[in-house]
């Protein structure tokens, strides 16, 4: 049972900063600022759906997925960080509004859900807990783990519009511009990282 939480709570630790719940606040108060309460509702779940979907498929199959297109891991989080990338100037530029405002599947789906959520980090740290696994109850305790993150995950995106209600308008726009310049950031060092993988023999 030791050996069980332990790997649990490996797992959980490493997936929760991994993703990064309350720094993931301020990119979804900003790409689902033109929906209404209930569509915001509808995307925190789906977007955890979709993050705890592909984060699953990909610990389980990811390899040989890989492995068949022959695409390596740093491809993943260059072209993961692209995208991230086109994100924020989007949001930089206050152009989210017109992409997001027909659906919030849209939202859950990109960039939320994914390669915010189900991003390389998440499922490059997945597979490789569940490559180490050698009993049923290590890969029990990776799933738990997985379940476990990804419920904060939701928990904290669930309750995000009580955070927008605080803000108001004026301050939502601060923190979507702020959010921008973060996911830049972001995207910029994982662009960065994959070049690295590339240079030194690894990608």
């Amino acid at each position: 049972m030791t050996t069980w939480l332990t790997q649990w709570g490996s797992v959980f630790v490493t997936l929760v900063v991994i993703l990064d719940p309350p720094g993931a606040v301020p990119i979804f108060l900003a790409v689902t600022a033109p929906l209404t309460p209930r569509q915001r509702v509808a995307a925190a779940r789906r977007a955890s759906l979709v993050a705890f979907g592909l984060i699953a498929a990909f610990a389980v199959f990811g390899q040989q997925i890989l492995n068949y297109l022959h695409i390596s891991i740093a491809a993943l989080q260059g072209s993961g960080g692209l995208l991230l990338l086109l994100i924020a100037l989007e949001l930089l530029t206050g152009k989210e509004q017109e992409q997001y405002s027909a659906t919030a599947a849209n939202v859950a789906l990109v960039p939320l859900g994914t390669p915010l959520l189900a991003g390389p980090g998440a499922i490059v740290a997945t597979m490789l807990a569940v490559q180490g696994a050698r009993e049923p109850l290590d890969h029990l305790a990776v799933a738990a783990g997985l379940v476990t993150a990804m419920a904060v995950v939701w928990l904290t995106l669930r309750f995000a519009g009580r955070i927008r209600g605080v803000l108001r308008e004026s301050g939502t726009m601060l923190v979507t511009r702020i959010a921008g310049l973060l996911l830049s950031a972001i995207a910029v060092q994982m662009v960065a990282d994959s070049v690295r993988a590339f240079v030194s023999g690894q990608g």
